[in-house]
């Protein structure tokens, strides 16, 4: 059973890694054809990302290989495989739990990290991009990693979720993390300055995350940053959205 486990854990650490390296390297790509020479002179920083990203691969691989083997082997978790189980509308219903947890999740481990001392030994990593480049979303320090890898496994716990359901929570969990980082506004500019640009997170708004810090600390949804008075508006690129 113990090595069945591990085994799970590290195919997942590999699919997670693999996930991380085609979505980073296919929008650093985009990067380079819609903003040439963004990235100029970063070439030592990126390095650094990828191997900080690697290492964070492992980590939210382990708890997620363990999940994946008990629910398959032992039943474990809420996820489900028959869509009949619960009505259709619930599908995205989930989706939106999911991504409404996780934010609050994040937002709050988020502002944990930037206490002073915590900020010196791990969430220091992730701003050592500066600028934050689209290999940068997954370049923290292990703690800071082991923070974020349990939240998604503990909620399939609570919540019950159809696996496709679950696939779409981390497909848009990836590609906001990696849009979020890439320095420049993947969005039409009629989304990021329109009504629903102002409880959205995109890039516009996480880079001013970057250049001062203490605000925009939400990773999907704007709402906690609005409520607590973090919310500082968009980055200094926020008016260039095409």
């Amino acid at each position: 059973m113990i090595v069945a486990v591990l085994l799970s854990a590290l195919a997942m650490s590999v699919i997670v890694g693999v996930r991380y390296l085609l979505t980073s390297g296919g929008f650093a790509l985009a990067t380079q054809v819609r903003q040439p020479g963004l990235y100029s002179g970063l070439a030592q920083q990126i390095r650094r990302e990828i191997g900080w990203s690697l290492a964070s691969a492992l980590i939210y691989g382990v708890p997620a290989g363990v999940i994946a083997w008990g629910w398959q082997e032992r039943g474990w978790t809420r996820i489900y495989t028959d869509p009949g189980a619960f009505p259709l509308w619930y599908l995205p219903l989930s989706v939106l739990l999911y991504l409404l947890l996780h934010d609050s999740w994040f937002y709050w481990t988020h502002r944990w990290m930037h206490r002073p001392r915590l900020f010196r030994i791990a969430h220091a990593v992730h701003h050592a991009s500066r600028p934050p480049t689209a290999w940068a979303a997954m370049s923290f320090h292990p703690w800071e990693a082991l923070s974020g890898a349990v939240v998604i496994p503990a909620l399939t716990f609570l919540i019950p979720i159809h696996v496709g359901a679950l696939a779409a929570v981390l497909t848009i969990m990836t590609i906001m993390g990696v849009t979020n980082h890439m320095g420049w506004e993947l969005f039409p500019r009629g989304l990021v300055h329109g009504p629903l640009g102002r409880w959205l997170i995109t890039a516009s708004h996480h880079q001013r995350h970057h250049e001062q810090y203490a605000c925009n600390y939400g990773l999907y949804f704007r709402f906690w940053d609005r409520l607590c008075g973090t919310d500082r508006g968009l980055g200094s690129f926020g008016k260039g959205s095409v």
